[in-house]
């Protein structure tokens, strides 16, 4: 089944972009893994990009690495799916093609999205669009279904899988222990209590040498 040609999303798709805290539109869509459903990933971190085309040089140095690192998404909980306008088959052939001359196998799904229909759901490409070709969008979604981060990349620059690993691990350390993260986090450093919100614990706060707008946790 073409799901792509039948309807693939569960409502029409707000009328603008998703931000921070939207229900990701569930969908139903054919991919290089076969039919994957989008609410089959509850229980779990998803990051959900798009790319804006098969076969170009941007695009397959950003699938070679994130493949690379596929195994370290996994030990976080954190599956991956990509998506673009392209056919099924292009998709295949440009992954044959990957793995044929850089000895990688891109083994997270790709979707088919042809009608447009998902990427103007989340937002990826405007309503009125004829085409994806400017869209590197990025879309953490956590395990209940919620859009936790979303990040906007032009075509001619290439995200950063080590900082994409670092944001999916601060998120899930901050739901953890109920804390937010400094500038720079990274995995084993402090993190930082949450800021008073009334006089009387902004006192109580500020009674030791840090200030009370400012203080660390030990991890």
């Amino acid at each position: 089944m073409d799901a792509t040609q039948t309807n693939p999303l569960s409502y029409p798709g707000p009328s603008r972009a998703l931000r921070i805290n939207d229900a990701a539109p569930d969908f139903v869509a054919r991919t290089t893994q076969g039919e994957k459903r989008l609410s089959d990933y509850r229980g779990r971190w998803l990051v959900l990009f798009s790319h804006p085309a098969d076969f170009t040089p941007v695009c397959t140095s950003e699938f070679i690495a994130l493949a690379r690192q596929a195994d370290a998404f996994s030990a976080i909980d954190c599956d991956l799916m990509a998506l673009s306008v392209d056919s099924l088959y292009s998709h295949l052939a440009w992954l044959k093609d990957i793995y044929r001359r850089f000895g990688v196998k891109v083994s997270f799904p790709i979707i088919e999205d042809p009608s447009m229909a998902i990427g103007q759901a989340f937002g990826m490409v405007d309503a009125g669009s004829g085409d994806s070709a400017t869209v590197r969008a990025t879309f953490v979604i956590d395990p209940d279904g919620i859009v936790r981060a979303v990040s906007w990349y032009p075509m001619n620059i290439g995200r950063s899988i080590d900082e994409l690993l670092r944001l999916v691990t601060a998120l899930q350390t901050a739901d953890r222990e109920e804390a937010s993260t400094p500038a720079g986090w990274s995995p084993g450093q402090p993190l930082l209590e949450p800021a008073a919100t009334n006089l009387e614990d902004a006192i109580a706060d500020g009674e030791g040498d840090a200030p009370w707008y400012y203080r660390e946790r030990g991890v």
